[in-house]
């Protein structure tokens, strides 16, 4: 006869001695989960895990974060495209009621709340309607995610000025209102969130505006957690690679030289045992320490 008594939640880790604030009876905390990793998870949302009544989470966070807060009702409010998920004011308006009702109030939110993350629009409802509101950031995908992939979003090699950009509007359509001529010829480099389903008009775009066709780019989807894949590929090629692959939302998409640098900077390989790739990818012909 097995045992199938499921396994206890893990506690909350001890946070190092200080005066961390206290999450009050109708207040909510708008926080960033970070891209996936537990691990990069802020001491403040440590924090206001082991404090919440609430945790209002997306469909990013992590159940091994959920169970950081194993005293508190988990509400999920998860927003996945082309999924039915809840409206955006009828999340809002809840979290406006759980406050109300003197819960203490964990909004959690994949990434960083305020990068594409609609925590602006949250945290106006709630003042909108006299609720007590903290912001906790976090470290966003577009940052973290291609740091664990070994990409960096900067490199005085390569480029001086990172854009971000959205890969779909509200209509969950490639954003009509951006001007891809400006990003293509401003951008030095590139980083898309949400980009992966109309990364074929994006890649078409930003070529039509004068991007090469032969620039590196990647996809990193489910960044930071062990399902974590990466592909390298070209401006050019990218929609068609990804087409190839079994690759699924949620992705981080990067066009420009840095990504080159994984081919020295992919540090989870070089932790398996691998070896670099190329010392130096962007063919400076010089120690990396030399100026």
């Amino acid at each position: 006869m097995t045992d199938s008594t499921p396994p206890a939640p893990s506690l909350p880790p001890s946070l190092p001695g200080s005066s961390w604030p206290a999450l009050q009876p109708g207040w909510v905390w708008l926080c960033g989960a970070g891209p996936g990793d537990p691990g990069l998870l802020t001491l403040h949302a440590l924090n206001a895990l082991r404090q919440a009544d609430v945790v209002v989470y997306d469909a990013l966070v992590q159940s091994a974060i959920l169970e950081w807060a194993p005293q508190a009702e988990h509400i999920y409010a998860g927003k996945r495209g082309g999924k039915p998920s809840a409206r955006q004011s009828d999340i809002s308006l809840h979290l406006v009621d759980l406050a109300r009702a003197g819960k203490r109030v964990l909004r959690l939110k994949g990434g960083d709340p305020f990068v594409f993350g609609r925590g602006g629009e949250e945290a106006q409802t709630l003042i909108q309607h006299g609720v007590n509101v903290r912001i906790i950031p976090g470290i966003s995908a577009g940052i973290g995610g291609l740091a664990y992939a070994g990409i960096p979003v900067t490199h005085r090699d390569v480029n001086q000025s990172v854009t971000f950009v959205t890969g779909h509007d509200q209509s969950g359509e490639a954003p009509g209102s951006l001007n891809w001529r400006a990003i293509a010829e401003g951008a030095q480099v590139l980083v898309i969130y949400m980009g992966m389903k109309h990364a074929r008009r994006i890649a078409d775009a930003l070529m039509e505006a004068g991007r090469p066709a032969d620039e590196p780019a990647a996809v990193v989807c489910n960044a930071t957690t062990p399902e974590q894949q990466v592909l390298e590929t070209t401006l050019s090629r990218l929609a068609d690679d990804i087409d190839a692959s079994d690759m699924k939302p949620p992705a981080i998409l990067c066009i420009g030289r840095s990504v080159l640098m994984r081919q020295v900077l992919d540090w989870q390989a070089l932790a398996a045992g691998e070896s670099p790739r190329d010392l130096d990818p962007l063919g400076r012909g010089r120690p990396a320490e030399v100026s």
